[in-house]
């Protein structure tokens, strides 16, 4: 009765394991099932965004990342939260400002009280120059916008 019991408690707690990485993936900016256009989360860190190789890859709660080292996969399976975008890699600028998806530039980009923020820059608009103006509401309100957009 007792393994029955904690037979029934671990395929209870994969399902939801299951269910909150389809939610996340369901919420995330990802192309072809890859997040940030393919680039290294890590390297962001180093101020020098590059293209991850599909060789050195690693998938996080149902997101998957490529790594232009073995080094910079190590360091984010170390610490993932540190690494991951915010807002689940959408435009920072455009979920503080109506909390809607719109894709980045992979290469535009802020670093924020260490978690990574990426923006919109195509056809001369560059969304970072106005969050810039405004950061602090605008962040505000991304957070409560990213949380009510990726919980349905």
């Amino acid at each position: 009765m007792k393994n029955g019991l904690i037979f029934l408690l671990l395929i209870s707690v994969t399902q939801l394991f299951a269910q909150n990485d389809a939610l996340r993936v369901k919420h995330f900016n990802v192309k072809k099932n890859i997040a940030l256009d393919g680039y290294d989360p890590v390297s962001y860190f180093d101020n020098k965004p590059q293209e991850g190789s599909e060789s050195i890859r690693t998938i996080y709660k149902g997101i998957t990342y490529l790594f232009s080292s073995q080094n910079n996969l190590t360091k984010f399976k170390n610490n993932p939260d540190k690494y991951e975008p915010a807002y689940g890699g959408w435009c920072a600028y455009a979920m503080g400002e109506s909390g809607e998806k719109v894709k980045v530039d992979p290469e535009t980009f802020k670093i924020i009280d260490g978690k990574l923020y990426l923006y919109y820059n195509f056809w001369g608009n560059n969304t970072l120059e106005s969050w810039n103006k405004n950061e602090a509401k605008l962040k505000q309100a991304g957070d409560r916008n990213w949380k009510n957009v990726s919980s349905k």
